[in-house]
């Protein structure tokens, strides 16, 4: 199925982009707002997922209620996410439905932002964020990230903290809207069975009066802080190891090669950590990962093992990490690029997750690479091509983070 993309901008600022198929049975779309935790102050860590619960509460138009059933009246999926890097609102559904689909997100996107909506939602994210709490490995990695930027916003926690959602005031969060949710900061995007120009005359219809703040994000250099690290869990049976480095950023090259070196290092079944931690018994999960943001990057990789063996994993962990530039061979790069490409194809087949897949691109990066020159790319890798995004970025953990047992 081929698909053509276009795009325009209004003169507002709002970017509209979108590949479309005539031969799609749906269609999607989605409103993606270049902001996150990363563009938080620390007064205010966890307003942009607050937001993201509000713009659901209701608006001058709608009820909370009414929101609800303005998608499921028509058959339509719809969600939202926040993470460090933007927040994101969309739908998917027929393509006859898809304006409706618009009309509601663009109204949800201009929220009321009620004294008692934000007093009641308070209650909500708390209770959310003692849900994480009870999940050892968001805790340990939430605390070595804070330990590892230290003061800087990159370490901010998504959901913020019971103390930061507490003593959030509603006009400091109606503050960071107005500056944030700007039509300069946001990219409408579209994929699937839709006429691109219909839905750019509809868009400009309902968001074309929507204000241009210059929003802008900040690059600073970034200051990662190294060594050991223990959290205290109280109660846990398990022991759970965090290493930490930094990796490519989204805009960089090598970015495909630094995650099919992940994905040979510690990508599930068949890679070199499950071999020798899960296959032997020693730990229960242990995987690696590489995380690239906007003009930055990490990589990590984790274990879950008794404590008994707690330092024999750690120490096998770091064998693998600093052997594994050494030992690739073309059946490794064979494999991760089959299951590389698959996944990539798997997850942008339907319309949605095509959406999904340039809304998160074109905010991270800015600039359009359709998905068969992302294939390419994945196919032409080189065993050299990983052995130098090793060289530039080592497996060599720069912080050790690991849950202390009494």
């Amino acid at each position: 199925m081929s698909y053509i993309y276009k795009e325009t901008k209004l003169d507002n600022g709002l970017r509209i982009c979108g590949e479309s198929s005539d031969a799609a049975v749906t269609a999607g779309m989605g409103f993606f707002v270049k902001t996150g935790a990363r563009d938080e102050t620390a007064k205010l860590m966890g307003v942009s997922h607050f937001l993201e619960h509000m713009m659901f509460k209701g608006t001058e138009t709608l009820s909370a209620e009414e929101v609800d059933l303005a998608f499921d009246n028509i058959g339509a999926e719809h969600n939202a996410f926040t993470s460090g890097e933007m927040t994101a609102y969309w739908g998917a559904g027929l393509p006859e439905v898809l304006g409706d689909i618009h009309t509601t997100l663009a109204d949800i996107l201009r929220p009321s932002l009620r004294q008692t909506d934000f007093d009641n939602e308070k209650k909500v994210i708390i209770e959310e964020i003692a849900m994480y709490d009870d999940q050892p490995f968001w805790v340990l990695y939430e605390s070595a990230m804070e330990q590892y930027y230290g003061k800087s916003p990159l370490g901010h926690r998504v959901l913020g903290t019971p103390e930061t959602i507490n003593a959030m005031q509603r006009d400091e969060l109606a503050g960071y809207f107005t500056d944030r949710y700007s039509a300069d900061n946001t990219i409408v995007v579209l994929a699937g069975k839709y006429d691109f120009d219909v839905m750019v005359e509809q868009i400009e219809s309902l968001c074309g009066h929507w204000q241009r703040t210059n929003a802008t994000r900040d690059y600073s250099e970034v200051v990662r802080h190294g060594g050991t690290f223990e959290k205290h869990i109280p109660e846990l049976q398990q022991h759970y190891h965090l290493m930490m480095m930094p990796s490519v950023s989204y805009q960089d090259k090598h970015r495909h090669a630094a995650s099919a070196l992940a994905a040979i290092l510690g990508g599930g079944d068949g890679s070199r950590l499950h071999w020798a931690l899960v296959d032997t018994g020693l730990a229960e999960a242990s995987a690696a990962s590489v995380d690239a943001n906007d003009k930055y990057g990490e990589q990590l990789t984790y274990a879950v093992c008794d404590p008994a063996n707690s330092e024999e994993v750690a120490e096998i962990m770091r064998r693998e990490m600093v052997s594994i530039a050494g030992s690739l061979t073309d059946v490794d790069l064979a494999k991760v690029k089959a299951k590389a490409a698959t996944g990539a194809a798997v997850s942008s087949e339907r319309p949605a997750g095509r959406m999904q897949r340039l809304g998160s691109m074109l905010t991270t990066s800015g600039e359009y690479v359709s998905l068969e020159d992302e294939l390419a790319s994945i196919e032409s890798l080189t065993i050299k091509d990983l052995q130098d995004v090793a060289e530039a970025y080592p497996w060599v953990p720069l912080l050790e983070a690991s849950t202390k047992h009494a």
